[in-house]
């Protein structure tokens, strides 16, 4: 894994057994609270709190440390125990149905023709919530299938990270609110999505905790990339591999929704908080779609331009 991007990423690692914030440049970790002086920002949770300051602060120690002008002491990426980037996201809020390909191959295996989409019929953006302690796990983690699920599923997603306390803005505002952007897997348990002795038309049907919500259920890495990095994020290639073979190849140009009509649509219902994440859809791909699960030993690895990629392991 390389961090090739300029400026720095934010991570979490274990120094002593303890996580610890860390900043990357050039392949080099360095202690995010040296870096700001403050031992207090020494969790990535701290460091989305103070954002605004800290960022600048990042941005300006990342020059200093390329130009030689300050010598931090720092350990080589390579060494270091990745873990979750953010431990832990305030709120996930995960968007359903948000890519037009995904809508169609969803539609498909429900055997209904494909309609139009909600931006189409006027609709809002549509999302469901992710527990976080107990859903978020890292990069190389090894995620236990439920027990209660055969048809565990994978869902490659952009996810945005809040930095900045955020009610009622206007899509042309709401990418002022982003921190940074990181990858996230939305593993779902689909045949935990429905109680089937509450018929369809009964408002307890869905479950969407046993679906969505089991233990490693939302895998998020490799580190966090400050917004200003990411060129255009309604512009990047995404891919999913399941042990080697690729399952999920699309473009964030196919949102439905983008990111900032997303953060409109949530931040005129509850106010969206530093810390939180914004899991922003699914393309095309996912093992539903073909009959095709994930298994013990199962290896996932996901990529998206400009933020990198990290794998993680099913095991029973």
């Amino acid at each position: 894994m390389k961090a090739h991007l300029s400026d720095y990423q934010l991570i979490t690692h274990l120094v002593d057994k303890t996580p610890q914030a860390g900043v990357v440049i050039d392949e080099v970790v360095y202690p995010a609270a040296k870096l700001l002086a403050d031992q207090h920002l020494s969790s990535v949770m701290a460091i989305m709190q103070a954002w605004g300051t800290s960022h600048k602060t990042l941005k300006a120690q990342a020059k200093a440390v390329r130009n030689k002008d300050i010598r931090p002491k720092g350990l080589p990426l390579s060494t270091c125990k990745l873990l979750a980037p953010l431990l832990y996201p305030g709120q996930i809020y995960c968007a359903g149905a948000n890519y037009t390909d995904h809508m169609q191959e969803m539609a498909r295996v429900a055997g209904i023709p494909p309609g139009p989409n909600m931006k189409e019929l006027g609709e809002m953006p549509w999302h469901f919530i992710k527990t976080s302690r107990s859903s978020i796990v890292g990069p190389n983690a090894r995620v236990k299938l439920p027990n209660y699920s055969k048809m565990v599923d994978w869902e490659i997603e952009l996810a945005a990270v809040i930095g900045k306390t955020c009610s009622h803005v206007s899509a042309k505002d709401a990418m002022k609110y982003v921190a940074g952007y990181t990858i996230a897997n939305d593993l779902s348990a689909r045949d935990a999505s429905r109680r089937p002795k509450n018929p369809p038309t009964s408002p307890f049907h869905m479950d969407w905790i046993g679906q969505k919500c089991f233990d490693g259920a939302c895998p998020i890495g490799p580190w966090i990339v400050p917004a200003n990095q990411v060129k255009d994020p309604h512009h990047l290639e995404m891919k999913l591999w399941v042990n080697g073979e690729l399952m999920q190849d699309s473009n964030t140009k196919y949102l439905i929704f983008d990111t900032a009509e997303q953060i409109e649509a949530l931040s005129s219902r509850i106010t969206l908080q530093p810390g939180d994440l914004v899991l922003t859809g699914t393309p095309a791909g996912v093992g539903m779609g073909r009959k095709l699960f994930l298994h013990s030993g199962d290896q996932v690895r996901l990529w998206i331009e400009q933020l990198g990629e990290f794998s993680h392991t099913m095991i029973a």
